[in-house]
């Protein structure tokens, strides 16, 4: 007998996640389709090298995903149903923050009833990435990840061998971009370091009334280290004072000075920053300047107006879901700018 089912005995996935995978993509690209039966439990443990039981399992869950169905006496038959004809998206996002929902809505909004979507959220932790990528792989006809992780070497390595098992023709990266991933994969992304660097520029002139910047990147921001290189290349650039901090309790808070704060809307850093400066009596917009980083909808109410620095992330959406619709993945530096308010 000659098999299309296959497993690779040099790899750690479990041999039943690689029949569940290997089959769900022979359905995928046409090999097997409606009706056709899978080799019995017995043949393929024997051609394979493997236990019954471990065929049993991997042919249980592709029953319990609806993709295949047993025949008393005749074994498990394929029964994906094509008469779905909606586009499958799966959503791998790090996080639901405030600015991720915003993204979510805009790329519901722009899909309409085209798609039918799922998402899992991987936590920035590898091994939960993991687990989601292998279990759905072969199941959707896109994969949108925010492949936001450490960015330890070893850390992005790994991340960067598990995004390669998902066809090019159906990835899209969102937010962060994998530079060293090759291939016609789709991206809507930011460049940290120039995005800043593009953003602070446009707030020249509110900028230079005040005599230093403060720049305040609590430890465990990811992206910390390409922001601050951005921001100390712009005011090198401009003959801006700066300094970086870590911990708001290491700042004094003085007059004449601007505050930039990395960490996002209503973290701990922005909250205590905003005591600190009522403590002084010093008004926020006129003594000194507040910045925050990444929009959101709640920054038009807080301090009667956040000012931010910010990628649009309802035109990552609609970027992404536009990509989704007509097929053709390409790779695109998303809009990036500062929202002046109240409080520069």
């Amino acid at each position: 007998m000659t098999l299309k089912i296959s497993i690779n005995t040099l790899t750690e996935v479990p041999v039943y996640k690689q029949l569940i995978r290997c089959i769900e993509s022979l359905v995928e690209e046409g090999t097997y389709q409606n009706g056709d039966f899978l080799p019995s439990m017995n043949e393929l443990s024997q051609e394979l090298s493997i236990s019954k039981e471990t065929v049993k399992k991997a042919y249980s869950i592709l029953r319990d995903k609806g993709l295949v169905e047993s025949a008393h006496g005749k074994g498990f038959y394929i029964t994906h149903n094509e008469s779905d004809d909606k586009t499958k998206v799966l959503m791998l996002f790090d996080k639901l923050s405030t600015y991720k929902f915003v993204l979510y809505s805009s790329f519901t909004e722009h899909v309409g009833e085209q798609v039918n979507m799922t998402i899992h959220l991987h936590n920035q932790d590898p091994d939960i990435f993991e687990t989601l990528l292998e279990e759905n792989l072969g199941r959707f006809d896109y994969y949108i990840i925010t492949a936001h992780f450490s960015q330890d070497p070893k850390v992005q390595d790994r991340i960067l061998k598990l995004l390669k098992k998902v066809p090019n023709r159906k990835l899209i990266l969102l937010d962060s971009h994998m530079g060293k991933l090759r291939g016609n994969y789709g991206a809507v992304y930011q460049d940290f370091e120039k995005d800043v660097y593009k953003g602070l520029l446009m707030g020249m002139e509110y900028l230079k009334k005040y005599n230093k910047i403060h720049v305040l990147a609590a430890p465990g921001s990811l992206y910390a280290h390409m922001i601050q290189k951005g921001i100390s290349k712009f005011c090198t650039d401009h003959t801006l004072d700066h300094e970086m901090h870590q911990l708001i309790n290491h700042i004094d808070i003085s007059p004449g000075d601007v505050y930039l704060v990395l960490n996002s809307q209503l973290d701990i850093e922005l909250i205590e920053l905003i005591r600190k400066a009522k403590s002084k009596n010093l008004k926020i917009g006129q003594d000194i300047g507040i910045i925050s980083y990444n929009e959101a909808p709640i920054n038009e109410i807080i301090l009667d107006g956040l000012t931010v620095l910010s990628t649009d992330f309802q035109e990552m959406g609609k970027l992404a879901a536009e990509m989704v619709i007509t097929g053709k993945l390409t790779k695109i530096n998303n809009p990036f700018g500062l929202i002046v308010r109240k409080t520069l």
